[in-house]
């Protein structure tokens, strides 16, 4: 395993699925389909046997692979991983797997060039968590910015065009603002030493002005802070969710979000310590209003999609609060907070693409009792409504315990608010809950035994059915069939590790401890 070059077989192996698509002109929309799940299911198997042979006894980087690139300024093709980025590799691999097959039946037009697209958005993802030279990083950066806003403004919904633009040219100034930063740290590293040179552990050993990582820091944290995206650089996202289809949301919420939260942990600590510690309390203090701010937001959304895609804002401030809280508790929990949103808040947008494959609508109020003839699909929604809400027993839970606990410890006051968006959470999740699947459907006859029709009997108030008359155009939810196996073959791993780290979440926290702590030693200076 260690002479394989695993990292680069689960990194290209998308690419190679991409190419064949590409070449193959005339390939039938069958072929198209099996040929993108092959080759992201070897992607997956292979991130797997990486995760299998994964030591978390062992400091450092593994699976490393390394070349000359452009000897002359430095730049070489640097690979490895190591607690951080190897679940967010198997993270990456498992919503790829699983975006192909959510889209099977959806995309009906242009299916090879959506496939193409997505399976170079994949090489881009991966190449992000596994590239350890900042050229090589950036350029998978940019990779990705091309085929999400394709798949948005190609295959999304009324409003995709406006959507895809809002999204590239957000994501395209961070993007120039890191560059600027990348360009600035690698002269500065240069006049220190007289090596040239972009390895990011290397760069890392650097002693930098108070001055320049004030400033470095800054280029890089707003590139990293519109993706994730923090408040008030958030705005992109709810319109990009929405119009997004089905699988362009999965990957949205349960990879590209987190490329925002691994460049804090990858290069904004370890690379400006002391900028770090300078700006973490501006950064919580951001972090707290996102994490109040999306559950408000939430709470008043009509529309499911936007619904989930704000509760992604408050999710994502726990990963930024528990990062800049700056202690062991924080940054593992931030860790946990990101595999658990990847697992959750996917399968939440999974559900809403089943519904709007039935009904052709996201708004709530057409929908209602679909527990009755959608039992299944009932029950998938109410096992991630609760995750998502932090029950415990679930992965959400267990990360958003720990970023608080850590967000307690360094600021007290932000642990406390934070604690309140558990009360804010129940409160969207469970009413969103009650009115798709408990609630009478629009249209639908009362109860004659419904205590509320008895009452308005009673006060001579005439019952309304279902909260109103159902719209011509849109299909009666007691006629919508419940989730298929291909649905339920989606939704099926991700409850499963749902469960998994909210009950036994010691794997996953063995893993990243040794990096965490190095992580936090190279921001304080304390020995590992």
């Amino acid at each position: 395993m260690e002479r394989l070059p695993i990292l680069s077989l689960i990194t290209f192996s998308p690419l190679v699925g991409a190419v064949i698509l590409f070449l193959w002109g005339n390939a039938s929309a069958r072929a198209v389909r099996w040929i993108a799940l092959v080759a992201s299911g070897v992607s997956f198997a292979l991130s797997l046997a990486m995760l299998l042979r994964f030591d978390p006894g062992r400091a450092g980087m593994q699976f490393t692979e390394s070349f000359e690139w452009l000897p002359e300024l430095g730049i070489a093709y640097r690979l490895g991983v190591d607690g951080i980025s190897a679940p967010l590799v198997g993270l990456t691999t498992l919503l790829t797997l699983i975006a192909v097959i959510a889209s099977w039946d959806p995309i009906r037009h242009r299916v090879r060039e959506y496939y193409i697209t997505l399976l170079l958005l994949a090489t881009g993802m991966l190449g992000v968590f596994v590239s350890l030279d900042l050229f090589l990083f950036y350029v998978f950066w940019e990779i990705v910015l091309i085929p999400m806003a394709l798949i948005i403004g190609i295959w999304g919904s009324a409003n995709r065009v406006y959507a895809a633009v809002k999204f590239f040219l957000y994501t395209l100034a961070g993007s120039l603002l890191m560059l600027v930063g990348i360009v600035a740290l690698y002269q500065e590293y240069f006049q220190q030493t007289g090596i040239r040179t972009l390895d990011v552990l290397e760069l890392a050993q650097g002693t930098y002005s108070s001055t320049f990582q004030f400033w470095t820091f800054l280029a890089f944290f707003l590139a990293f802070a519109i993706k994730v995206p923090m408040w008030p650089f958030h705005t992109w996202l709810p319109d990009a969710h929405v119009e997004a289809p089905t699988a362009g949301s999965v990957i949205l919420a349960g990879v590209l979000l987190k490329m925002g939260g691994y460049g804090f942990l990858r290069f904004n600590l370890p690379l400006f310590p002391e900028a770090t510690q300078r700006w973490a309390p501006a950064i919580v203090v951001l972090s707290v209003i996102a994490i109040l701010y999306g559950a408000l937001m939430a709470l008043v959304q009509r529309d499911f999609k936007k619904l989930v895609a704000y509760s992604s804002v408050s999710h994502m401030g726990f990963v930024t609060l528990g990062i800049f809280a700056l202690n062991q508790q924080g940054l593992s929990g931030a860790m946990v907070v990101m595999l658990s949103h990847g697992f959750v808040t996917s399968a939440l947008f999974l559900l809403v693409g089943v519904l709007y494959e039935r009904a052709h609508t996201r708004e709530l109020a057409a929908f209602g009792g679909l527990a009755r003839n959608m039992p299944i699909f009932a029950a998938f929604f109410g096992f991630f409504a609760l995750a998502s809400l932090g029950l415990p027993g679930l992965s959400g839970f267990v990360g958003e315990f720990l970023t608080l606990l850590g967000g307690f410890r360094s600021y007290r006051w932000a642990g406390v608010l934070g604690t309140v968006v558990v009360i804010l959470a129940a409160w969207y999740m469970l009413r969103v809950y009650q009115r798709v699947a408990l609630v009478r459907a629009p249209g639908e006859p009362p109860d004659p035994d419904d205590p509320e029709l008895r009452m308005a009997i009673t006060q001579g108030v005439p019952p309304v059915a279902g909260g109103g008359d159902t719209d011509q155009h849109t299909p009666d939810p007691r006629t919508f069939p419940d989730v298929t196996w291909r649905e339920a073959l989606t939704l099926a791993p991700l409850a499963l590790l749902t469960l998994w780290i909210g009950v036994y979440p010691l794997p996953v926290l063995d893993m990243i401890e040794l990096s965490v702590r190095a992580i936090l030693a190279a921001v304080t200076g304390e020995s590992m």
